[in-house]
């Protein structure tokens, strides 16, 4: 949806109605919006036409974000549980309890008895992408669990292994670029992911107008795989094995071509040969692509003056998601597309390092520390969060006993939700959620502590920036000032750090004023420069701050001056800079790939219909234009249309099975099963059938009720959180076998 679609708002706005600048906080592609401000209330949202990098664009959700902000679900006060119902409380009441139990139970049970979850929303907001490292450092517990071993761990992992930086990761170049390769991704109603890419579905246009191709591998008929110039369509779950036969094409055929990055690479004789066995023909009854395709696809990705190729959730939430990674990058270095215009390139946020001198680094590990019951290694700091329920109930010393969850709602984002249920229910002695909502999981806590609308506070993407397509910088203030009996979010996690620090009390500015005396003697600045930082607040102090040590010598007062967002210019090439592996250089084999790649020789053997059999069903997920996870659903004006809790399945699957459309379908795997209403369709493919994430919104005690009055059913719960990728911990949510029958 364009801005060109609300051009008659500006007629239409009352006369005592107020616009101010926003950037929408809904999903990953970070829009400028013009919102209408009636008193203290948004009545309407806009694209903004003057925004450097949104240009006017908006979606649905963006368009929905007065409804979202004035939600009469969300909570207003705290609420502390007292004889065993939450109830309404003062800010003092709920800190002097967090401050009386956590560190009290961390004395007597050791600070592994403290866990962390972090949840999606946290990366959409200043203070969720500021506090929690603080309240990290301060609880000094190894247990945190976060969204990415639900979806993204992957990528860092393998972005870690091949440059020494988890967070290096480059993003195709889309408004440049020639060819898109693009797998497990569909940014026409995920709007992107890992890309930081206001209007996805314009700049995919673009490409083909002019002259661009677009190939598309995906089980599913989606929105982006009708605007393709080929849509391949893959058994679900075998993007590595796929991307493992393009790589062996380009070294058969002597198609590789990584020009100047030859220069900075490790282990191509290596790799070449661990490609050897990955043929087309031999992966072609696997993936289900026919070996002829197979090849034109890698001549095609060679061909192209550049090119790029781009994987998100469908490659990575899979049995080899990081080996899936690991492989796209691979696929820009040998095609020499890896930094370089047109390809995948390496952002630079304004708030990100400044360029340093080349120079060989630390280098990336795994598993330098497991879990306590199942022994998960680690991987940039997180343990598996499939793993959380077993660290709760399972006896012994080190078990969970405090756990603090912020802007998560892991009961249904995790697998087997039942099971984690029971654990925040019986298995605690002590919970603390920060959330607008009481929902499925914050419904256990102890403590539920509500930030404010997004209305009401500052705004700046220091996560997104990092994997924007286009350099530029942007920060908005709070449209509406702080109502009263609400407290900033960053006050919250702020007072939160104090609380569980044992420094209950001490005014939260303290805990900016050490982050920022942190930072300075990090970066080697000198002190002084803390008095001379601008800013209503401990966050906007810290965000100038970030900007003076950038790499790109701005200010906030200069961003202030720009309410629109100043333009930082496009990508460009960042090797060797970025370069943090211990050679200095990309390492194309590491070891941990390397040990893992026999489990994908494994998969060689997987086929369709092995001895005359049908294959099982594999389901996959999906998402919707309408909503992010589980967290907007409670918004009336986001829901039905397409937003609707359905079992996708094939008609010749339907009519194998005796399934109607409309009737209840029964899914069953590993996890347990469900019900939803089958919706037949050929946008999938025989074998494969479809449920969207984020439902099941039935349970009691929850207060939500636009979401309670059409709850869906929660697809993770067929899962039982034993299947994941072990490099990154990372839960199979994608591509698992279930069966399928009506329901009875």
């Amino acid at each position: 949806m364009s801005h060109d679609a609300h051009d008659s708002h500006d007629a239409l706005e009352p006369r005592n109605s107020r616009t101010a600048p926003r950037i929408c906080p809904l999903c990953e592609a970070t829009c400028g919006l013009t919102l209408t401000i009636e008193g203290t209330r948004v009545t309407g949202a806009r694209g903004d036409r003057d925004d450097v990098f949104s240009r006017g664009f908006i979606c649905p959700k963006g368009a929905s974000f007065g409804g979202l902000d004035a939600d009469p679900d969300r909570l207003r006060t705290p609420l502390v549980r007292r004889d065993g119902v939450l109830r309404e409380a003062t800010w003092g009441e709920a800190f002097d309890l967090i401050a009386a139990r956590v560190p009290a139970l961390i004395e007597a049970h050791g600070r592994q008895s403290a866990g962390v979850v972090l949840g999606n929303p946290n990366v959409h907001t200043m203070a969720g992408a500021l506090y929690p490292p603080l309240l990290l450092a301060t609880l000094r517990t190894r247990n945190l669990f976060t969204a990415s071993t639900l979806d993204q761990m992957p990528k860092h992992v393998s972005s870690g292994l091949l440059f020494g930086d988890p967070n290096a990761i480059a993003v195709p170049d889309l408004d440049r670029t020639d060819h898109l390769l693009l797998l497990g991704a569909n940014p026409l109603e995920s709007n992107g992911s890992l890309c930081t890419a206001p209007d996805f579905p314009g700049r995919l246009k673009a490409l083909r107008r002019r002259g661009g191709t677009l190939t598309v591998i995906d089980p599913r008929r989606t929105r982006t795989a009708r605007l393709a110039d080929r849509h391949a369509v893959i058994r679900p779950g075998t993007d590595a094995l796929l991307l493992a036969a393009l790589a062996q094409v380009l070294f058969e055929e002597k198609l590789t071509a990584p020009g100047a990055l030859a220069e900075h690479l490790d282990g191509l004789d290596e790799l070449a040969r661990a490609m050897g066995d990955f043929t087309p023909e031999a992966v072609a009854g696997s993936c289900g692509i026919d070996a002829a395709t197979i090849r034109t696809i890698a001549r095609e990705l060679a061909a192209a003056p550049t090119a790029a190729v781009y994987g998100r959730i469908g490659s990575c939430t899979v049995e080899h998601g990081t080996l899936a990674s690991w492989l796209v990058d691979v696929l820009n270095i040998l095609t020499g597309n890896l930094d370089r215009p047109g390809g995948a390139l390496f952002p630079l946020s304004a708030t990100g390092r400044a360029p340093r001198p080349a120079a060989p680094g630390k280098g990336f590990t795994l598993g330098r520390w497991t879990s306590r019951v199942s022994a998960h290694p680690e991987a940039k700091g997180e343990l598996p969060i499939a793993a959380l329920a077993e660290e709760i109930q399972t006896p012994g010393d080190d078990r969970i006993r405090a756990l603090i969850v912020l802007a998560a709602n892991p009961v249904l984002s995790a697998p087997d939700g039942d099971r984690l249920d029971r654990a925040l229910a019986d298995g605690l002695d002590f919970m603390v959620s920060v959330d607008p909502y009481l929902n499925e999981t914050s419904r256990h806590a102890d403590v539920v502590l509500p930030p404010p609308p997004p209305s009401q506070s500052g705004h700046f993407d220091f996560a997104f920036n990092s994997f924007a397509v286009h350099n530029q910088v942007r920060y908005t203030r709070p449209a509406i000032p702080l109502e009263d009996g609400l407290m900033d979010e960053s006050e919250i996690l702020a007072r939160l750090v104090l609380a569980v620090g044992g420094t209950h009390g001490t005014p939260p500015e303290a805990v900016d004023d050490l982050a920022i005396g942190t930072a300075l003697t990090k970066a080697g600045a000198p002190k002084e420069l803390a008095a001379e930082l601008s800013g209503l607040t401990g966050p906007e102090r810290r965000l100038d701050l970030m900007l003076r040590l950038g790499p790109y010598d701005l200010t906030l007062d200069t961003l202030l001056a720009h309410p629109h967002g100043i333009d930082l210019g496009p990508l460009r090439s960042r090797l060797p800079e970025i370069l943090r592996t211990r050679s200095g250089r990309v390492e194309l084999l590491p070891a941990p790939i390397a040990a893992d790649l026999p489990r994908l020789r494994g998969a060689l053997a997987q086929r369709r219909g092995k001895d005359g059999r049908p294959a099982p069903l594999l389901l996959v997920g999906r998402r919707h234009l309408r909503s992010n996870n589980s967290w907007m659903h409670n918004v009336a004006a986001l829901r039905g249309g397409t937003n609707v809790c359905t079992l996708q399945i094939h008609p010749d699957d339907a009519a194998r099975l005796g399934l109607e459309d409309g009737a209840m379908a029964r899914i069953k795997a590993d996890g347990g099963e469900v019900e939803a209403p089958a919706e037949i369709t050929e946008t999938v493919g025989t074998g494969v059938v479809s449920l969207p994430h984020g439902w099941g919104h039935s349970r009691p005690g929850a207060r939500m009720s636009v979401a309670a009055a059409d709850p869906g059913v929660n697809v993770n719960q067929l899962l039982d959180g034993s299947l994941l990728d072990p490099l990154s911990g990372t839960a199979v949510l994608n591509a698992f076998p279930v069966s399928v029958a009506p329901a009875h």
